[in-house]
């Protein structure tokens, strides 16, 4: 190992006092491979809130990387009320894995084209802003997961079209696979809105139903038609019939119970 000369490291640590930064990479790996001329890493730590931890900031991060060499840093800080947890994401630019998770509202945008699943979480919302700036950073995106029951501040309103037309709408041209289980119905309706979104031919949907049922108010919505005829399964629960009302709103979709 001391005389490697390239290393490609991803880790995913549980902490116990501090995040793992660019002083622990110094001391334990640069200063321990002196051949090393090539370093990649992608880097997650986590550890619980409490009251003998530091709680250091997203700054104090980037501090701890200077003096490293031939490569951009960046680094995402962020603490979590209600899990009582923190998270010090840090890699190294551009970013080479195949998928990025727990982004929250703190990201810090980038180009990533070898991304292709990503994940969301914060407890604060997602705005049209945030949602925007994940489609343009992640432009071969095939499965997105949105975990966030904070409902948004900016709602859209289909009746408002003076207010909302300089408002783009967002394309995922290559999602094929749409996780809202555990996201707030503002978000489904984002998502199903055709003049918010835009969605291939064919796409997987896992949402819970009484989400779905109420952000198309009953299977009846016009403006969530278009984005609905596209999903390619629907899970109806055993209780409720399905009806012929429901077949036409999902017209090549599998429904099952």
């Amino acid at each position: 190992m001391s005389n490697l000369e390239e290393l490609d490291l991803h880790l995913v640590v549980y902490c116990e006092k501090r995040f793992i930064d660019g002083y622990d990479l110094k001391y334990n790996i640069i200063n321990n491979l002196l051949r090393l001329n090539k370093f990649i890493f992608n880097i997650r730590s986590r550890l619980s809130l409490n009251d003998k931890i530091y709680l250091s900031s997203n700054e104090d991060c980037q501090l701890s990387f200077n003096g490293f060499k031939n490569n951009k840093i960046i680094s995402c800080v962020d603490y979590f009320s209600n899990r009582k947890q923190g998270q010090c994401h840090i890699y190294s630019y551009p970013y080479q894995a195949t998928r990025y998770d727990s982004i929250t509202n703190n990201f810090p945008d980038g180009l990533f084209k070898c991304v292709h699943k990503v994940s969301l979480y914060d407890e604060r919302p997602f705005e049209y802003e945030f949602f925007l700036k994940i489609a343009k950073s992640f432009p071969f995106m095939r499965k997105l997961t949105v975990n966030n029951d904070k409902p948004q501040k900016n709602k859209f309103d289909e009746q408002s079209k003076d207010d909302n037309r300089h408002l783009s709408i967002i394309q995922y041209p290559y999602l094929t696979h749409l996780d809202l289980d555990f996201a707030h119905e503002d978000y489904v309706e984002q998502f199903l809105l055709d003049t918010k979104t835009y969605l291939p031919a064919r796409f997987k949907l896992e949402v819970d139903y009484q989400s779905i049922e109420k952000v198309t108010h009953n299977f009846t919505r016009d403006a969530t038609r278009n984005n609905c005829a596209k999903l390619i399964f629907l899970y109806v629960p055993s209780e409720i019939p399905i009806r012929q009302q429901l077949k036409d709103y999902f017209p090549y979709t599998i429904i099952d119970s």
